[in-house]
Order: C-alpha cells, then structure tokens, then sequence
C-alpha cells in the first residue's frame, strides 16, 4: 500500500511522519514534491506539519494553490484518505478541502507541549481503532492553531459528526475546543496535534499506544 507524503518549501516534520509510516508501520510511503503529480496507485495522502513558505501572507494560504493540490483534491472526491497535521490541516482548510480557519492562539504565542484530546468522531480512517471519547496524550506546536467557523459552519459540523478531535480542555482558544475536524464523507482528516511526534514508546512520556491507533486505523482502512 502506498501513501504519499507531500514536501512544500518549509516543511519540517515529513521525515517524521516518513519514519512513522515506515519504520514503525511498515508502509510504502514516498515524498512528493509539491510541484509534481500524484501517481496512480495513491491509497492515502499525508500533508505533515511545519511551515509552508514560511507561513507567509497566512499559515497554509499559499501551498493550498500548489499544483498537487489539485490532485489531492480528486482522490479526497474519490474517497481516498487523506491527513493533514498542523501545516497540513491549515493547508487542507485553506485549499476547501475542509471548512473554517485557523487563526492566531489566543495567547498570540506559539505553543509547544503536551496536551490531551478526546475522540469525537471514531468512524474515520484515522480514528475507526479508537474509542468514542477516548483520551489521547499527545503534542502540540504552532502559532496559528485556533480553530474557528461561523455559527452555521459549526452547527453543520455538530450535526455531521464533522468533529472529530477537541482538546480536553482550553488550550489555545479553540472554537469548541475543537482539535481536529473532518470533510462530510469522512475520508479527509485535519488536526492540530501531532500523532507521528507521540506513537513510539521512547518518545512518548505517557503512552503511545492511542497515538498509534491514529496510524492502525489508517493501516485498516487501506487493507494493509
């Protein structure tokens, strides 16, 4: 099974994630520079975290006109799954792959510890191993974490079961304390924290194992 990781200019967590998917997951997961296609043959897209051009104009704004994006939008309209972690969730929701903005945290700080989210959504494919309201301990790191929507953006959320991590309690200012939304069919995934920062053992000062579930659940869904 392949996954595919997409590099924009300023990404620094897409080596993390390649180990996580390789080394500790065993998956075929190949970079893709955000100027080329997607090849046929993708099972699942993985947008990692960092700080895409520099987080110029506004986080995310300027890779979501990337060429590739084009493609990730016809796999996540194909069902296809599709992650987006930090960087990658504030590019999903500023190419409309996902609803809302991602706005400054609160404290107008970045932000960079260990917090915990709670499962509100346990049917994607990346949450189908866990458990509904399950606690996750997890990191956080970014500046423009804080997510917000309109009061019909959120009541379409609530009603679609669109959310599907909070924080388990104020972090960072949050609408809802929403962590972690997805698209209306489920497939296409964002999330502030940082699963491939939290799933092995010897990195993970608390427990690695819901962390992991994150990856397991992905594994499921693609048959691999």
């Amino acid at each position: 099974m392949k996954v595919g990781i997409i590099v924009f200019p300023g990404s620094n967590c897409d080596r993390d994630m390649f180990h996580v998917l390789t080394d500790v997951f065993n998956l075929d997961a190949q970079f893709f520079w955000h100027e080329k296609n997607l090849p046929s043959g993708i099972d699942a897209v993985v947008l990692p975290g960092g700080f895409s051009y520099g987080d110029r104009l506004r986080a995310g704004i300027i890779a979501a006109h990337s060429p590739i994006i084009k493609d990730v939008k016809k796999l996540a309209n194909k069902g296809i799954p599709i992650l987006g972690v930090c960087n990658g969730f504030q590019i999903l929701v500023e190419s409309g792959l996902l609803p809302g903005v991602l706005l400054k945290n609160n404290s107008l700080s970045f932000m960079c510890k260990w917090i915990n989210l709670i499962v509100e959504n346990n049917i994607t494919p990346f949450t189908n191993k866990l458990k509904l309201y399950q606690k996750i301990p997890i990191p956080i790191a970014n500046g423009e974490g804080r997510y917000y929507a309109d009061d019909s953006t959120l009541k379409k959320l609530k009603k679609n079961n669109q959310i599907v991590f909070r924080y388990s309690k104020v972090v960072n200012g949050s609408l809802f304390r929403i962590a972690g939304i997805c698209n209306e069919d489920g497939n296409v995934v964002g999330m502030m924290p940082h699963p491939e920062r939290a799933t092995e053992s010897v990195i993970n000062p608390i427990d690695s194992k819901p962390s992991s579930l994150i990856f397991e659940s992905l594994l499921s869904s693609i048959g691999a």
